[in-house]
């Protein structure tokens, strides 16, 4: 079973209930003066302290999908490992795999309105030999004959660390919000790519293309682009690919677009931040490289270079986000060409519950910076008349030749009339 499965999550609080439960029944023979029962007594109590935390550990990971799977939790995940896809060009549609597809409904404008669909996926990147999963929604227009030249924009979302793709369509419900403000046209037709930027698992790469180490960076920068836009119809340039993220997917948003103004041209950060964390989860991300680890600080970038011509969206809370202060400092330091929007809430939390109430603002914003590509819808021709094509197909008879009446010149008539 999954970690973050109902089943396992009932199973670990029903150990630690358990475990209280043989605690008050044991504890009337473990009572004495000794110092094994003195010994006794304080093990059945750290034993129901772990088991407790144990249980809430689980629960709180299924809650907020820091871990997706055992794997993740230990470090052998091998689902995202680096695939090598036989027979396929660099580029090539094969470099997305697609695992499962489901229909997405809405219930506005109407209940159970069908509204595209979600492919589950894995993404190869050509480049940097990088793997991940990833979920695409391809919305009602994507499958209508009428829009069957038509290319769409793309919004890429990455979750937060260690995080989980899924979270973004059963926690933040993103296919279902995108539906809705399609099918209520509130934005246009809009495809998105969910991932998590943990690419390298267990490790935390902040995005960063790490010297001798996983390059993250231009995995999505490169990869990720080319091989979508091979395998779907999607815009390929920087006016048609946005990328939103809460967390560390956030800091991932900001610093992509602004690095990468040429693949990107919008952003959203839920609760980011603007500087590459540095812990245990993430090891020396830049190899001692000064000049690697200022580029990735954002606020080091407003102050030492040009501004990109772009346009980013930064989230927060006055109550309750750490961040409230570092996102004001930001937007102040924020020069043309660049421009920046807030959305600040009175109150929030760096939680899914916060996300959720930025969401129906925040998506719409992005999706109403990014620019479809332009088209032309092909005009369907009648099919000819069977009797006409008969009648310009048929051979016609040989006709004489037309006698020539040659009108007379100005003399030829005086001399009639002498």
């Amino acid at each position: 079973m999954e970690l973050t499965a109902t089943e396992v999550q009932v199973l670990f609080v029903a150990i630690a209930l358990g475990g209280l439960v043989a605690t008050v029944w044991l504890w009337p023979r473990l009572s004495g003066p000794s110092w094994r029962s003195i010994a006794a007594r304080v093990g059945v109590l750290v034993a129901d302290q772990a088991l407790l935390l144990l249980a809430v550990a689980v629960v709180v990971n299924a809650y907020f999908g820091f871990f997706g799977s055992w794997g993740d939790l230990l470090g052998t995940n091998a689902d995202d490992a680096p695939a090598i896809t036989a027979g396929t060009a660099a580029g090539g549609a094969g470099l997305v795999r697609v695992l499962d597809s489901r229909p997405v409904e809405v219930t506005r404008p109407k209940v159970g309105l069908p509204a595209g669909r979600l492919e589950q996926v894995t993404i190869t990147g050509a480049r940097t030999g990088l793997s991940s999963s990833a979920y695409v929604y391809l919305p009602p227009q994507y499958f209508d004959k009428k829009y069957a030249g038509r290319h769409f924009p793309v919004i890429l979302g990455l979750t937060g660390y260690p995080g989980d793709a899924e979270n973004m369509v059963t926690r933040l419900d993103m296919p279902t919000l995108t539906a809705t403000s399609i099918l209520t046209h509130e934005i246009g037709p809009t495809v998105l790519v969910l991932m998590r930027p943990t690419v390298a698992p267990p490790r935390d790469t902040e995005c960063v293309d790490v010297p001798g180490g996983p390059q993250v960076e231009t995995y999505f920068t490169s990869d990720v682009p080319r091989a979508v836009a091979a395998a779907f119809r999607v815009g390929t340039g920087a006016a048609n690919w946005g990328v939103l993220g809460e967390s560390t997917g956030g800091y991932c948003a900001l610093k992509l677009t602004m690095r990468h103004p040429q693949a990107f041209s919008a952003a959203v950060s839920l609760s980011g931040y603007f500087h590459a964390l540095t812990d245990v989860t993430t090891g020396d991300l830049f190899g001692g490289n000064r000049r690697l680890r200022d580029e990735n600080d954002l606020m080091w970038r407003l102050s030492n270079l040009p501004a990109p011509p772009v346009s980013v969206l930064v989230t927060s809370s006055r109550q309750g986000e750490s961040d409230y202060r570092a996102t004001t400092d930001f937007l102040a330091a924020v020069k043309a060409p660049m421009r920046a929007s807030s959305l600040i809430l009175p109150s929030g939390g760096h939680n899914f519950a916060t996300w959720n109430r930025e969401l129906p603002q925040a998506l719409p914003w992005l999706a109403q910076q990014l620019h479809a590509p332009a088209w032309t819808p092909s005009r369907p021709t009648s099919a000819p008349d069977p009797k006409r094509l008969a009648r310009e197909s048929a051979p016609r008879p040989a006709q004489r030749p037309r006698p020539r009446h040659h009108r007379p010149t100005h003399r030829a008539a005086k001399r009639r009339a002498r």
